[in-house]
Formats: C-alpha cells, sequence, structure tokens
C-alpha cells in the first residue's frame, strides 16, 4: 500500500431520500494495487445534520469539484453533539498521479 496524499474540500452531503447538506472534508488516500485508489478520512458538517446522516448506507458526496464521492461511516457511534466522523470513501476519487503529498 502506498500514501497517496490528501484532498481537501467541501461539498454536499446526499442520500436517496435528498440532500443533507454541506459538508467539509479531509481524506488521505492510497493505492491498493495498480490503478485502485481508496481513502479515508473526515467529514465535518453541522452535529444535527451529521446525525441525520450517521448510518446511512446511500451516503454521497457531490464535490465543489464536481467529483461524486460514495460515503461509509467506519465507527459503530457517534456522540450527538459531534461535528466531525470518520469515513471510507469511493468513487470518483481522483487517479493516482493527482494526489498532493
Amino acid at each position: 500500500m502506498q500514501y497517496l496524499g490528501a484532498l481537501r474540500g467541501s461539498g454536499l452531503l446526499s442520500c436517496g431520500t435528498g440532500q443533507i447538506g454541506r459538508a467539509s472534508f479531509e481524506l488521505d488516500a492510497y493505492l491498493t494495487r495498480p490503478g485502485e485508489v481508496v481513502a479515508s478520512g473526515e467529514i465535518r458538517m453541522q452535529a444535527e445534520a451529521l446525525n441525520d446522516a450517521f448510518g446511512r448506507r446511500d451516503l454521497h458526496l457531490l464535490t465543489d469539484e464536481g467529483r461524486t464521492l460514495s460515503i461509509r461511516f467506519s465507527g459503530k457511534r457517534l456522540n450527538p453533539s459531534s461535528d466531525a466522523a470518520h469515513v471510507d470513501v469511493g468513487g470518483e476519487l481522483p487517479p493516482p498521479a493527482q494526489w498532493r503529498r
């Protein structure tokens, strides 16, 4: 596994039933095999919106740059007053050469 770098930004978190709210993110990416990029990191948003999203399986984040990322929460529990959560990310991640170290 090779560390590729970080990706930071903002976007709109949504699920199958509609928009949840604006979120910021900070991700670290890794190359697991040739051409396969995986990422994980943290998303931040208003605590109420984050609680609404936590545990859903149909989440995606449309970044301000136009990428659609699939979001899955890594943790089993979330503090109701927390505005941050750890996530695993897939979808339209940049190719290995476009990550910044």
